[in-house]
């Protein structure tokens, strides 16, 4: 949550900063805990940190040694709260230094000095012990990325209370510190040395180096054998040095005085890698030649300084705790005028965008602070959330009030454990079809009614706990499917009937105990919809010690009478149960009794379906709903026959709404209900039907023509398609919001006109001034709007940002939600915007080819890109995408015509 509050307040708070970085270009300075900016005898600006920074306490400490009026401090007691610096760094430079002191000088009292880490973005940089060190100074130049950098301070176990005094963002030139860095992408250097050779007076700082860089004298490192030292006053050319060292640091030298060895020896802080730059200036008459050895291997031999040049030597060096440094003498004298060291600190990828964007919006839904800022895996994973690498692989929200499974949990693709057990989750089981990672999935203890649908998706399933749910009906197919899965769980739910087949396997362990009737045997249960068995409790007694005989006759007659009340209420439940079905069915009967009325197409009984569909021979298309199935009306016309599977409540609202808005509506770009059939639980929808199949098996399907679909027809499709929608929203009334919107529920005739279909999910908007709908999520993972599933209040905006995603398919030629490449690149919408908004078509469907109007695709891009805004407000009716596709497609059209393509 401090991060969207951060958002909101940047562009006050770069107007503040300015203040800091305007004396010195870029310059920013924080008094940690400070109450009063001052400026400093280097004549360096220093503010107050409070607008970087919401958590933590402050305290000041006097006689801090370089200091003598002392130092403010900021520390972090509550160990539960991320305790983040949130720098301002893009209008900096490409490169910056991060400097921090840490003191602690006993300010609390207690003489026990803390210990703890500190991270930069997702890169864990170092730990501070003050036990060893107080104060103690930790130096990083960072590669900028973003438009803000996280500095944290991580408390360690037994470690104590984080402190912090003096923060630091420094520019440093952009191409500074790159070289003989090919091997070691992402790193950040944290600073070991920093000496200026030859030089005993103190240390050199800014003004002396314009990037306030501290370059240390060597006389805590004096090598053996070497004079005091030179100093000359020489210009220098630094055109070749990308690191930019002052002149100041390279006119003095340690120079060898016999023609030997020159040795540096620096301990190290910890076995790692480490980058080092030699500094090498001609300051002397002569051009001294020597080699140049690393930890015993000569890295360069024969190294020759010439008169007033300047030049660098840069050298990595793997898992090494001690550095030693030689020059030994060629001819004249060995020389080094400066040295740099510095370890090299892993930077983690970051997570996928699209997981991190996911996983806000779920701590939206939960309406807890769940302290999700940042990086949901590195520097350290969020509470609640595992992590393997970058990649988001377990969430555990259990005992969390959820209410539903969000739609937003479909975009975590990396997820294997999933564990929402007594998140009081009611309703359907939905939302989960496109985790084909998923291995184990705990539902257990919540509300739910219903299984759903698409289980077979769930390819990598391992474990199902659905165990103390209110599940009821049948167990379904798609369980069968998943090979991989080992354990079934349940227990106590109100299912009943016979169990798949496919479940029947020695591999899987099914647990069914507290159902209603549960078997693979299709005569253990008789007639389970007409009189389901209830088993009697299961009582498990277990005597306890020395309590005598007539402790064991109340144990026999408590059972005794445990037996008979059971007897006594198993026709009670029975008839409960019985009763509770007529009531559903007589109102699926009325509602079905009610579309009689509706003018609605044919009514056709089962036995004509099964002889339309030569017994369902046939199958040309799979869906949540089920299966659809190529038919043949005895006067000759071919029809596609939608099964529904889902038998639950929830599945014959979904059937009798689709029956009553299909029934209602006409449009020449709205497929048309040519039927329907409910008899005996079966719930089948027929159709026209459409050999062109629908626009997802022309774009990715196992027979896909995506090379055919030109520029010219993708865009008819999508002028056809949306006319479609903006008869729904602005010609029917009431006016009807889709609410699924896809590539799958658009199809194609033979001639590729585009016509909607699946009405299923849709809604009636009945008032006629009503500016949304308060409804439960419901649509598919990747074409859903983000306000829609945070706020629950659907909009005809919802439809437009669906249709959005459809043209951004259209457009790039790939699926909304895509595991394959970088983790920026999964979801089409964060992957595409940016790109598109720039005006660069290199996304553009390469099977497109050369063959598209520049400015055709400009508009569509254009127009694409504001349709899935993030906020609804700033999305375009469906009526101005429909004038812009048409216009679009115009242009097209007379761009072919001119250059004698063909469509």
């Amino acid at each position: 949550m401090g991060l969207k509050i951060f958002s909101v307040s940047f562009a006050l708070l770069c107007c503040f900063c300015s203040l800091g970085f305007c004396d010195q270009d870029g310059f920013l300075s924080l008094a940690c805990g400070g109450t009063t900016n001052y400026t400093d005898s280097s004549n360096i600006w220093w503010i107050t940190d409070s607008d970087f920074i919401s958590t933590g306490k402050t305290t000041y400490v006097d006689n801090i040694e370089g200091n003598s009026s002392g130092v403010s401090l900021r520390f972090f007691p509550d160990s539960k709260v991320h305790n983040c610096y949130r720098l301002p760094v893009r209008n900096i430079s490409s490169l910056i230094l991060v400097r921090s002191q840490f003191v602690y000088k006993n300010y609390d009292g207690r003489g026990k000095p803390p210990a703890f880490s500190v991270s930069l973005g997702t890169a864990m940089a170092s730990t501070i012990n003050l036990t060893t060190n107080d104060p103690w100074t930790e130096e990083f130049i960072w590669p900028v990325d973003k438009d803000t950098l996280s500095f944290c301070l991580h408390r360690i176990r037994n470690g104590g209370t984080p402190v912090i005094s003096l923060l630091e963002v420094r520019p440093l030139p952009p191409e500074a510190y790159k070289s003989g860095m090919g091997d070691y992408p992402n790193k950040l250097l944290r600073k070991s040395y920093r000496i200026d050779s030859g030089y005993t007076n103190g240390s050199l700082k800014y003004p002396a180096d314009p990037y306030d860089r501290i370059w240390d004298a060597d006389k805590s490192f004096t090598p053996f054998h070497v004079t005091t030292g030179f100093k000359i006053q020489v210009e220098f050319n630094l055109s070749g040095l990308s690191e930019s060292p002052p002149p100041a640091v390279l006119q003095t030298a340690r120079v060898l005085a016999r023609k030997e060895v020159l040795t540096y020896n620096f301990p190290l802080d910890s076995l790692g890698d480490y980058y080092v730059v030699l500094y090498f200036a001609g300051i002397l008459p002569i051009s001294p030649s020597f080699d140049v050895i690393i930890n015993g291997d000569i890295v360069q031999s024969n190294y020759t300084v010439k008169t007033s040049a300047a030049s660098a030597l840069y050298v990595t060096r793997k898992k090494i705790k001690l550095l030693n440094v030689t020059f030994k003498s060629k001819s004249f004298f060995p020389q080094v005028n400066a040295i740099e060291v510095y370890e090299l600190v892993d930077i983690p990828p970051e997570a996928s965008s699209t997981t991190v964007s996911a996983l806000q919006v779920i701590e939206q839904f939960t309406g807890l602070d769940l302290g999700w800022e940042d990086d949901p895996c590195s520097p350290k994973p969020w509470d609640h959330v595992g992590c393997e690498g970058s990649l988001v692989t377990s969430l555990d929200l259990s005992d969390i009030n959820l209410r539903s499974i969000s739609p937003t949990f479909g975009d975590l693709l990396d997820l294997k454990t999933l564990d929402l057990h007594n998140a009081s989750l009611a309703g359907e089981i939905q939302n989960l079809d496109s985790l084909q990672n998923l291995e184990k999935l705990n539902l257990s203890f919540n509300k739910l009614t219903s299984f759903g649908s698409d289980w077979e998706n769930l390819i990598s399933l391992q474990v199902l706990d659905v165990q103390n749910n209110s599940l009821d009906g049948v167990v379904p197919d798609g369980l069968g499917e998943l090979k991989d899965l080992h354990l079934l769980d349940l227990e106590n739910n109100l299912l009943q009937g016979t169990l798949p087949d496919s479940l029947n396997r020695q591999s899987l362990e099914v647990r069914t105990s507290g159902n209603l009737c549960l078997s693979f045997s299709t005569t253990a249960c008789g007639d389970a919809s007409s009189s389901p068995s209830i088993e009697a409790p299961q009582v498990t007694i277990v005597p306890e010690r020395n309590k005598g005989g007539h402790n064991r006759l109340a144990i026999i007659l408590g059972a005794v009478g445990g037996v008979s009340l059971a007897i006594l209420l198993i026709p009670l439940f029975v008839f409960m149960y019985r009763r509770r079905g007529r009531t559903e069915m007589s109102y699926t009967e009325r509602a079905v009794a009610d579309v009689r009325n509706w003018n609605a197409a044919k009514i056709f009984s089962y036995k004509e379906i099964k002889t339309a569909t030569n017994n369902f021979k046939e199958v040309i298309g799979h869906g949540s709903f089920g299966s659809v199935y190529l038919g043949n009306l005895p006067v000759g016309k071919l029809v596609a026959v939608k099964v529904r599977f889902d038998k639950t409540q929830l599945g014959a609202d979904s059937f009798i709404n689709e029956v009553r808005l299909l029934s209602q509506v006409r449009h020449q770009n709205l497929v048309s209900l040519e039927g329907f059939c409910y008899e005996s639980q079966r719930q089948i929808l027929v159709y026209e039907y459409l050999p062109g199949g629908s626009l997802a098996d022309q774009l990715y399907g196992p027979n896909s023509r995506k090379f055919s679909l030109s520029w010219v027809r993708r865009l008819k499709i999508a002028v056809d398609a949306a006319k479609g929608l903006d008869y729904l929203h602005n010609g029917s009334n009431p006016r009807i919001i889709h609410r699924d919107i896809k590539c799958s529920n658009i199809l194609l005739d033979k001639e590729m006109n585009a016509r909607l279909c699946d009405f299923g999910l849709s809604k009636q908007m009945i008032q006629p001034d009503a500016t949304h709908v308060t409804t439960v999520v419901k649509g598919t993972a990747g074409y859903l709007d983000p306000e829609y599933y945070s706020t629950q209040q659907l909009t005809e905006k919802s439809d437009v940002y669906s249709f959005g995603v459809v043209l951004l398919e259209l457009i790039c030629g790939r699926e909304p939600l895509n595991h394959s490449g970088t983790p920026d690149s999964f979801n089409l919408v964060l992957w595409a915007k940016p790109y598109l908004q720039a005006g660069a078509f290199e996304i553009v469907d390469e099977s497109l080819g050369g063959s598209f109007d520049v400015e055709s695709m400009r508009k569509v891009a254009k127009i694409a890109v504001r349709s899935v805004e993030r906020d609804a407000s700033l999305r375009p009716t469906i009526a101005q995408i429909l004038s812009v596709l048409k216009e679009a497609y115009s242009i097209q059209l007379s761009y072919l015509a001119a250059s004698g393509h063909v469509n």
